[in-house]
């Protein structure tokens, strides 16, 4: 079986119901179940025998050394992250706990527990670590797009201790031998997303008709990957990767901020147009910029389309049609999210 961490997060969580989808192997999940982490995201695995939910932190080493004793772990898949910016610039120790600390124990429990495989099972253990575009910092407008070989540059606390987790795992293969894999992806949307980010934001707003709030000028460009193609990737980095090697992860979809946001109130206009018959555009609301918010992110996956044989199903277009769809059509999932915390976050991160 495989170990995830973090899978009843947003990432996390689509990667468990996809693989579960498609294979009978079965997943031990743990999840420290924060604000982010949400277990109605796996309801419909409740009475599923292969997925074996536990409540934890990866910075509990006897926990961690613990489960992958009992059981027969042939991979480690870790996306458990803080992950929004916003909230690593007002509250940074968090991150550090978590993105760094407690990669650097999920790094020592599974060294240990690799050290006492026999040989077979040695030579075929993975340690997956799931990371981000934003450690590389920066891009101008009409700079190529981030390769694997692209310096590390992060600009804020949230990418900073991505990148020294990057750096955790590549220093435990040189160091130790561990056989690692690292992914980077651009911007994930889709289904489960909790709606502090951009989309589930704007959707949550405007059907809400509360402002949509755009830093700065709006013009910030992401390149766009709809979750269940960020899935599809790992499975196959997984399945085909080469020990030591990173790949980027990329949904070939540049796209400003003000350009999504226009996206989805299109879309809204004509799946749930309003009485009145106005635009949701009209709610739109330019706030201040985020502080060292990087102007560009753009993911260069020729890599591991030219390696590996994969690339994203999904176009900007239908990605977000699929999205727009899926909160559309669970109502309660986003109302059950939105407690009285939650909205506070908002007042204090918008005002």
């Amino acid at each position: 079986m495989i170990l995830v961490t973090g899978g009843a997060g947003f990432i996390g969580s689509n990667f468990v119901l996809d693989w579960l989808s498609q294979s009978d192997e079965a997943i031990i999940n743990i999840d420290k179940l924060t604000y982010a982490g949400n277990l109605e995201n796996l309801k419909s695995l409740k009475d599923n025998p292969l997925h074996i939910f536990v409540k934890g932190d990866i910075g509990d080493a006897n926990l961690i050394s613990e489960l992958l004793n009992n059981y027969s772990v042939r991979a480690i898949l870790n996306f458990a992250a803080e992950s929004h910016v916003d909230r690593s610039i007002h509250g940074p120790a968090d991150f550090i706990q978590t993105n760094v600390i407690g990669t650097f124990n999920l790094l020592e429990c599974a060294r240990k527990y690799w050290g006492l495989l026999g040989e077979k099972d040695k030579k075929s253990f993975r340690f997956l670590h799931v990371s981000t575009d934003e450690v590389f910092g920066s891009l101008a407008p009409q700079e190529p797009a981030f390769t694997e070989s692209h310096p590390y540059e992060p600009n804020s606390p949230y990418s900073a201790t991505k990148a020294a987790s990057d750096h955790l795992v590549r220093a435990w293969l040189h160091t130790y031998g561990m056989p690692v894999l690292t992914t980077n992806c651009s911007n994930n949307y889709g289904p489960f997303h909790f709606p502090e980010k951009l989309i589930p934001l704007v959707i949550h707003n405007a059907l809400k008709g509360d402002p949509l709030p755009i830093y700065g000028d709006g013009q910030q460009i992401r390149d766009w990957l709809y979750v269940t193609d960020h899935c599809s990737a790992i499975r196959c980095v997984l399945e085909k990767g080469v020990v030591g090697e990173t790949y980027n992860i990329g949904g070939c979809n540049e796209k400003a901020n003000l350009q999504v946001v226009h996206t989805i109130c299109e879309l809204l206009d004509a799946k749930k147009p309003k009485s009145d018959g106005s635009s949701y555009k009209n709610q739109i609301t330019f706030v201040t910029d985020r502080p060292g918010h990087d102007k560009r992110y753009a993911m260069d996956a020729s890599k591991i389309e030219r390696e590996l044989g994969w690339r994203p199903l999904q176009t900007f277009e239908t990605g977000m049609t699929k999205t727009v769809d899926w909160y559309l059509n669970n109502p309660q999932w986003t109302e059950n999210v939105t407690s009285g915390a939650y909205k506070d976050w908002l007042a204090k991160q918008y005002v």
